[in-house]
């Protein structure tokens, strides 16, 4: 504490920055973790129930139980959309093939838009992460080199080198690398996991968008 105290003024500007990058990462990272691995688990509690009930009406009575999936959203946009194409089909008999076509691209564009929405959701706040682990070792770095300027500094001022002039700004060259560090690796590291979590997920939105237009193409052309 007391080498941040005795920095000097830049020195300790680095220092803040850096702690508000740690800070604020943390945050994301506990956050994150609560949402990804949420909706991780309701996910695949949600398949199970959905190949359970198999019915559309009976699915969507149960949606509340998972609440942190994004399948929910998708199910809820495509089964309303569904709806509606249906309401509207009631008054275009005859229309045969055209029809049933339309109906599953209109269905298939409502799923599109909701796994674009819900994709960025899971992905917010990722891309600080990803700028703390690239730009934090830098800061640290600039706060480096210019606590070693100090150190000579001091070196050209008193003419001598001797431990004792050239320590506080070798201190706190190393504490601002350390923090560069200490902000960077863990929100690198995050990144990275959730990234793949995230990506695992829309796979998944995106095979369940395609059994969902599959039930939606064979139900149409049955009616």
């Amino acid at each position: 504490m007391e080498l941040v105290l005795n920095a000097g003024p830049i020195v300790k500007l680095v220092m803040l920055i850096l702690v508000f990058f740690s800070v604020v990462s943390w945050a994301i990272i506990f956050y994150k973790f609560r949402v990804i691995y949420g909706a991780i688990r309701d996910s695949s509690r949600f398949i199970e129930f959905f190949w359970t009930k198999k019915r559309f009406d009976l699915i969507a009575q149960g949606l509340k139980s998972f609440p942190h999936t994004p399948l929910t959203v998708l199910f809820r946009e495509g089964y309303q959309e569904l709806n509606h194409v249906q309401k509207r089909r009631e008054g275009q008999e005859g229309k045969g093939v055209t029809t049933d076509l339309g109906a599953v691209g209109n269905v298939g564009r409502a799923l599109h838009r909701a796994t674009t929405v819900e994709t960025q959701r899971l992905e917010r706040y990722l891309t600080f992460l990803a700028t703390t682990g690239s730009t934090a070792p830098f800061i640290g770095l600039f706060g480096t080199v210019w606590g070693i300027m100090n150190a000579f500094h001091g070196i050209g001022q008193t003419g001598s080198a001797n431990l004792a002039v050239v320590a506080p700004g070798i201190s706190e060259a190393l504490v601002a690398t350390a923090l560069g560090l200490v902000a960077a690796i863990p929100a690198v590291m995050a990144y990275n996991h959730f990234l793949s979590k995230v990506r695992g997920l829309i796979n998944e939105m995106d095979n369940f968008s395609q059994e969902f237009l599959n039930i939606v193409e064979r139900t149409v052309r049955r009616t």
